[in-house]
């Protein structure tokens, strides 16, 4: 990893991407065949986490990539409170025990790790590489290519729908844009990773039925606006460092 790091920062982001989207895939596919709902992705996240945290340790990167302390306080960002309003969509409509205790604890284990890599992997790994050609570019493709990321879930055997997995495209390029900022001005992935994997991980327990296409149409729309305001706000009041 290291002389691929060396050799191209774009490289290693390209291959870290195709190594989470088919490895994850896979690991979803042998969860259902095994019949406990991700035990075996929990188990592949959780290696490729450990292995992409001792290998930035190793090399010092933790904090070129983001993991460490924002260089401004939370007052700079109006205390994160739109954040802590995105992740908290799943729980608008009510909670409800969709699986087992066990496979409850282990979806939202793998719905966090899912925030940690997505976050790594697109804002930290692929954004810093492109960076350094074109800082515009750079935050269009982390966020498009994070959004066009999630339409595997059309065919991961999650059961999404065409619309519902339209609907999750459209917003999660609002998050990526978000993220992307909140990433280049605070120099922290924190924030993201937090708010992504909480948003993730109450997935979990989301009240799904009665579900219709006009809310689903409603809900994206509502967090794409309140993402890309917030993103704009704070590119007009945080100073860049």
């Amino acid at each position: 990893m290291q002389k691929i790091y060396e050799k191209s920062e774009l490289w290693l982001a390209i291959g870290w991407i195709i190594v989470y989207v088919v490895g994850a895939g896979v690991a979803d596919s042998l969860s259902v065949a095994v019949g406990i709902e991700k035990s075996v992705t929990f188990v592949f996240l959780l290696i490729l986490s450990l292995t992409a945290l001792i290998w930035m340790k190793k090399s010092v990167l933790l904090e070129k990539y983001g993991l460490c302390r924002p260089v401004f306080p939370a007052s700079r960002y109006f205390y994160y409170l739109p954040l802590a309003f995105l992740a908290s969509v799943n729980l608008w409509f009510g909670m409800k025990m969709n699986l087992s205790i066990y496979e409850t604890l282990l979806y939202m284990g793998s719905m966090i790790l899912v925030g940690f890599l997505e976050e790594l992997i697109f804002r930290g790994f692929l954004f810093k590489a492109m960076s350094k050609d074109g800082l515009k570019a750079a935050i269009i493709v982390s966020s498009i290519t994070f959004g066009i990321g999630h339409i595997v879930n059309l065919f991961n055997g999650s059961g999404m729908d065409l619309v519902s997995n339209l609907c999750q495209v459209v917003s999660a390029i609002a998050f990526g844009f978000l993220f992307v900022i909140l990433f280049h001005r605070g120099k922290s992935l924190w924030p993201c990773i937090i708010t992504h994997s909480v948003l993730n991980m109450l997935s979990a327990i989301a009240d799904e039925a009665g579900e219709t296409v006009g809310r689903q149409i409603s809900v994206s729309m509502v967090l794409t606006v309140v993402a890309t305001a917030y993103a704009v706000w704070i590119e007009r009041n945080v100073p860049e460092r």
